[in-house]
This record gives C-alpha cells, sequence and structure tokens, in this order.
C-alpha cells in the first residue's frame, strides 16, 4: 500500500531503493527540460507537471479544481511510468517517440495511450524523455486542449 505524499521529496524517500535514483533522475530529466509555464505538483499520488490555473483557468475538464495536467510519473507495483499527455493528443509526438524509441532502449516499447511503462530501471532512456518534453509549449498544450474539449 502506497502512503500519501505532499511533495515529490516525500514521495520518493517512500519509494524502494532500487527506485529512488531512476526516479528521481526522471523527475530531474523533466524538471530541467519542460518548456517555462509548466508547474509541479503532486496530483492523483504521483508526481506531476501541470498547467497552473494562473495560465489556464477552466483548469482539468474532469475536475475544475485541479489543475491541467501534462506529464506525470510513477512508481507502480511493477513498473516506473511515464504519463505524457503530449503523446495522446499530439499524434504526430507519439509517432516521432515510437520511432525513436528503439534507437535508445533495447527492450520492447511498453506503452498505453499516454503511459510509457518502465520495467527495468536500467532501460530509462533520460536523454529521449529529454528531448520529448522539449517538443511542446505550454502555449501549444492549452490550444490544443481547448480545441479538443471545447472549453475555452
Amino acid at each position: 500500500m502506497k502512503k500519501e505524499s505532499n511533495n515529490p521529496e516525500d514521495y520518493i524517500s517512500q519509494l524502494p531503493e532500487e527506485r529512488r535514483e531512476a526516479v528521481s533522475k526522471l523527475r530531474q530529466t523533466i524538471k530541467v527540460n519542460l518548456p517555462e509555464g509548466f508547474q509541479e505538483t503532486m496530483s492523483y499520488g504521483m508526481i506531476t507537471y501541470v498547467v497552473p490555473h494562473q495560465l489556464y483557468a477552466p483548469g482539468y475538464h474532469v475536475n475544475p479544481e485541479q489543475p491541467l495536467p501534462f506529464v506525470s510519473i510513477a512508481s507502480q507495483k511493477n513498473f516506473i511510468a511515464l504519463y505524457h499527455m503530449g503523446m495522446y493528443m499530439f499524434p504526430e509526438l507519439l509517432t516521432w517517440f515510437k520511432a525513436e524509441y528503439p534507437k535508445h532502449v533495447q527492450t520492447k516499447l511498453d506503452m498505453g495511450k499516454s503511459c510509457v511503462r518502465f520495467k527495468k530501471v536500467n532501460n530509462l532512456p533520460y536523454d529521449l524523455i529529454a528531448e520529448l518534453c522539449r517538443k511542446v509549449t505550454v502555449e501549444e498544450y492549452i490550444q490544443l486542449y481547448k480545441k479538443e474539449t471545447g472549453r475555452h
């Protein structure tokens, strides 16, 4: 059972030792490479990078009290997960990621709609994730989100 975490440092400190370093490095990779405007927070029990209400007041359509999520990372039971809404919303970004992934990792891509699962901590392609994070600005994400949801 996972303990509740109020901040990313607390979340990481509760991870098993073999995951702590990988999730820390993944977090740092995302923080350094996400374009300006995204904000780090805890959401749905994960470290999440969001569009704050100051930039997009309507918030997340599922729960408008929550800011609009963009990227999340979580240590699940059998894998480390990277959730990237840009790959879900920008088909060309997903195509690019799928083409680039085998150039960085020898194992088969294990992925859902916006979730990439890494079963082995030494299979995290930090350089690829850094590049992925740089590809969508907060403004581009807001514009597509508005278009897709009909919310303004």
